[in-house]
């Protein structure tokens, strides 16, 4: 019997979601630097047969932390101790910004789904940057042979016009990469005003290959580039995507942000319609994460490693995702249903099915 579903309904249901997120964020950072992480861990660490190779990259385990939980990479250490195979901190913007206004977080708790309009908070890339470098040390001091994976996600400024967009994440990729696993461009956001129109193959294009090669040439090394795209693109949007990717020989592909869809919720109308504008995130994006992520592996033969995330739950949710070509899967918003031994659990029950297979 799982405990936390019932402290949820009891501590956190009723309360302001981004004020919940940051007490339940808080407290696992406080485990950590207690001592208490490193004890867990002993129960969390992800079994050996979970090693799973991308980009030239060993990860513990085939599942992580989407972009969006951590999003200036306060809590990476105290996020691994918990079983992820890497966390992906982010979004990260080029100058500083608050994000948009609050209240910009709601529970869909009917269809264990959020809705989320954040616009991209975080403190800008030059103060991210000292973070990463100490978190990755640290991961680097704790797990010697195989460690935790740190990727980072860069979006646009929202005072920076689409004209500019790609100096802006210039700016973010110069500072992140060298500290940086690897590097997703996030244009896939509905909540920065324009930024989708950047998934435009004839857009994308000079942006991801000025990223590329700005991100190389600080970190002196090759840093892997993904993108992120959106669940709301077409099939022939979703194609050229793919073959972009692999024209310009990238490293991944991260299937998906967030919709901008409201169908087929469970939630009353009223309370959907009152939520307003923003991402929607959960269990109702299952079905068409998975969607395009068969699109991305057709389209692209396997030549290219898909990243995986939306909907995902269980560890059955996470084998659909490998199985359907992932090399990599992410999850998020489940995080915030099940608690803090999500991934322990998503990762032993991993680890069983392969041993029965």
């Amino acid at each position: 019997m799982r405990v936390y579903p019932t402290f949820f309904r009891l501590a956190f249901s009723w309360m302001d979601a981004e004020r919940a997120h940051k007490i339940g964020f808080k407290g696992i950072k406080l485990a950590n630097t207690s001592g208490a992480g490193r004890l867990l861990h002993r129960f969390t660490a992800p079994a050996a047969s979970l090693q799973t190779s991308a980009f030239g990259l060993t990860f513990p385990s085939p599942f992580g932390l989407a972009a969006g939980f951590d999003k200036e990479g306060f809590g990476i250490e105290a996020l691994t101790e918990l079983g992820f195979g890497h966390v992906e901190v982010g979004t990260i913007t080029g100058q500083a910004q608050p994000g948009n206004e609050k209240p910009r977080l709601f529970r869909l708790i009917e269809d264990r789904a959020v809705i989320n309009r954040m616009g991209f908070n975080n403190d800008g890339a030059a103060a991210v940057e000292p973070r990463l470098k100490a978190a990755r040390a640290a991961l680097q001091r704790r797990h010697p042979n195989v460690r935790p994976v740190i990727g980072v996600n860069i979006g646009k400024s929202k005072v920076v016009e689409l004209d500019d967009a790609v100096a802006d994440y210039l700016i973010s990729a110069r500072s992140l990469a060298p500290a940086a696993d690897y590097l997703v461009v996030n244009v896939s956001s509905p909540n920065t005003p324009g930024l989708r129109l950047l998934q435009d193959v004839q857009t994308l294009r000079p942006l991801l290959t000025a990223v590329g090669d700005e991100a190389d040439k600080a970190a002196g090394r090759h840093v892997p580039l993904l993108v992120k795209i959106a669940p709301d693109l077409s099939d022939e949007d979703i194609d050229d995507v793919a073959k972009l990717a692999l024209d310009l020989k990238l490293d991944g592909i991260i299937a998906t942000n967030t919709t901008i869809g409201r169908e087929g919720l469970a939630s009353p109308a009223a309370k959907v319609v009152e939520c307003g504008a923003g991402g929607l995130s959960g269990a109702p994006l299952k079905q068409r994460s998975l969607e395009v992520l068969r699109r991305l592996k057709e389209a692209t033969g396997g030549a290219i490693t898909l990243v995986a995330v939306g909907g995902v739950e269980t560890a059955k949710d996470v084998q659909d995702r490998l199985d359907a070509g992932a090399t990599l899967v992410q999850g998020y918003t489940a995080f915030l249903y099940e608690g803090p031994f999500w991934a322990a659990r998503i990762n032993r029950d991993l680890a069983k099915a392969r041993r029965n297979r």
